[in-house]
């Protein structure tokens, strides 16, 4: 279905308050990930894929510079996507499963895994988070988390990253195991059901089996 022009895929259980799992994506339909995840975990969920994504723009939190000569810059329209994705296509997506969902987790690769996290700090509607190879390097992001707080009640949170991802010469893309590394710190100092894992290879290795892998430990 097309809502407020994203297509949404809806894999898995419809019924007995299954947790909802939204995960945004680019132009994909997220059968991989399903197909993955299924054979990771016997528990029962539904997953909602939200394709289409402004990528620089919806996923990014505020602006900043493009990382290369070729690449756009970030646009920081986060904050306007969060609230279409909470006010008007989670409701709709939740009006298509026959039972209301126990929980609701969020999950994203690269910056939907950032913009995981940050959905964090802007809404109470998301139980648990899943950030793989999360783009947790964006200026500025370790220091939010330090002058802010959770909206809501958060069980768990992942982290994952490919042990290649910060042997770069781009000195943004650099930070990001440091970075992924002081956040996850941070959350089980505060008690929090955290977990970090690497994997390896770089940042594009494996991403639909690293974000099901997540997935698949949130919902455990």
């Amino acid at each position: 279905m097309i809502i407020d022009g994203k297509h949404i895929y809806i894999y898995g259980e419809k019924e007995n308050k299954a947790p909802l799992v939204v995960f945004n994506t680019f132009q994909e339909n997220g059968s991989e990930v399903y197909t993955l995840l299924k054979g990771m975990t016997d528990k029962s969920f539904s997953l909602a894929v939200v394709s289409d994504i402004d990528w620089n723009d919806e996923m990014s939190p505020w602006e900043c510079p493009s990382l290369y000569k070729d690449d756009g810059p970030f646009t920081g329209g986060a904050d306007i996507y969060l609230d279409k994705l909470t006010q008007s296509i989670i409701p709709e997506i939740k009006a298509e499963i026959v039972s209301a969902p126990e929980k609701i987790i969020i999950a994203g690769y690269s910056l939907a895994g950032l913009f995981a996290i940050y959905s964090l700090y802007k809404t109470d509607i998301f139980n648990a988070a899943v950030s793989a190879s999360g783009s947790l390097w964006f200026p500025g992001f370790m220091e939010y988390t330090d002058d802010n707080s959770f909206c809501g009640k958060t069980d768990k949170v992942y982290f994952s990253l490919g042990d290649k991802e910060a042997k770069t010469r781009n000195q943004l893309l650099s930070k990001v195991e440091i970075a992924t590394t002081q956040i996850y710190e941070k959350y089980k100092n505060m008690g929090l059901d955290t977990v970090f894992e690497m994997n390896p290879g770089n940042h594009f290795k494996d991403a639909d089996a690293r974000l099901a892998k997540g997935i698949a430990w949130v919902l455990e």
